[in-house]
């Protein structure tokens, strides 16, 4: 399976998820349902004028506003759109850009929508997908974890294993666990199942570190 078809895989995954939990399901995403998770998707990828509100500050306003009349279409609408891909015009539809930019927003956005739900356990991802996420992960560790007051070293488990040491100081933490469930935590997800060593100090400072985009 090639970037294309794992990008493509985990959209169909997440649209999937949300269709079977319904609009008004929590999210790992606080304060967002299944309907404004959905909004955001669809926002992001067909309104680049409000979608420049998700990363920068000044324009947060005008995106929440965007976003909050995209969520009033009916959710079964809003889950089709992200099914069926980028519109035609949009810079996702550009060659190379979908899978460069949205493997990791969809895989991230598919476990917010199936651990947003009780009872919820680990997916095993295709290993050519798990692959591509940990070469994903070590490119973007970095960034996640630019608050980071401490060393961080991923260990995947999963796979071939492999190991990224994303900050080179002391004091260090390890996190240990498949790649998914270390891209997840750095995305600044909590229901994760991962192990965390370090000295005393030092774990329980990235416990308290946001980390993310």
């Amino acid at each position: 399976m090639d970037a294309a078809a794992s990008t493509h895989a985990e959209r169909a995954g997440l649209a999937d998820a949300l269709a079977v939990v319904g609009p008004d399901a929590p999210t790992l995403c606080e304060g967002w349902t299944a309907r404004d998770l959905a909004a955001h998707v669809v926002l992001r990828e067909s309104r680049p004028d409000a979608a420049v509100g998700i990363l920068v500050g000044p324009a947060g306003g005008w995106t929440r506003r965007v976003q909050e009349q995209v969520a009033r279409r009916p959710f079964e609408d809003l889950v089709a759109a992200i099914a069926s891909g980028p519109p035609l015009l949009s810079v996702f539809s550009l060659p190379g850009v979908e899978q460069r930019a949205n493997l990791i927003e969809f895989a991230v956005h598919h476990e917010d929508v199936r651990r947003g739900q009780a009872g919820w356990v680990e997916r095993d991802l295709d290993p050519q997908t798990a692959d591509l996420l940990w070469d994903r992960t070590r490119q973007v560790a970095g960034m996640l974890l630019r608050r980071s007051p401490i060393g961080v070293t991923l260990l995947r488990t999963d796979g071939d294993g492999g190991r990224c040491v994303v900050r080179a100081e002391e004091p260090m933490v390890t996190l240990r666990g498949p790649v998914l469930e270390l891209l997840l935590r750095l995305s600044g997800r909590r229901a994760v199942h991962l192990e965390v060593t370090g000295n005393e100090h030092a774990v329980r400072a990235f416990d308290n570190l946001h980390t993310g985009f």
